[in-house]
């Protein structure tokens, strides 16, 4: 049995959940995010509160419930506050701007690099070198967010890249003639 998923998830003001066969839907004023559940878990709406139980006593239902507790925590708390990662660009002549729904990046390719938006994140460019990622679903937050950083990850010589602010990159001596 989970620990975790024996604890109901208070739902606060302003944040409807309704469940339908297994999909979970949380709306709020920083969005709607759905999730759909593997049928071993059973998902309750009560008296301001979600409450998770396995449909069986198999391992995986076990298993599955205290994580589906977890992520309607994580959903309820990201259309209520949201979700932010921040990345910072180093190098000479690196840069990003926003284009509409693109983010263009100039990363010291022969070409600049159009990445589309998907729909229910904000990014936000400042200083031309930082690049902040804002939405309600943690998953499309960190998805988008290791998308960028995939384009130019920061090497380990110079420095120089797309890293994750907070991010600690371990550097490496160069080469020394003898």
């Amino acid at each position: 049995m989970s620990r975790i998923g024996k604890q109901p998830v208070p739902i606060p003001d302003k944040v409807k959940v309704t469940v339908t066969h297994g999909t979970v839907l949380v709306e709020g004023p920083k969005g709607k995010v759905s999730k759909t559940f593997a049928p071993a878990v059973k998902v309750t709406v009560g008296d301001k509160k979600v409450t998770f139980a396995p449909t069986d006593e198999s391992r995986f239902a076990n298993a599955m419930y205290g994580t589906a507790r977890s992520i309607v925590a994580g959903m309820v708390r990201g259309v209520t506050e949201g979700y932010v990662k921040e990345l910072e660009i180093q190098g000479v002549g690196f840069k990003a701007n926003l284009k509409g729904k693109q983010l263009d990046l100039a990363l010291g390719y022969s070409h600049p690099i159009l990445m589309d938006i998907p729909e229910g994140i904000k990014v936000t460019v400042t200083d031309q070198t930082k690049v902040k990622v804002e939405g309600a679903d943690k998953q499309l937050v960190g998805a988008v967010t290791a998308e960028i950083r995939s384009y130019y990850p920061p090497e380990p010589y110079k420095g120089k890249g797309v890293r994750i602010v907070g991010e600690r990159v371990r550097r490496k001596e160069g080469k020394t003639v003898a």
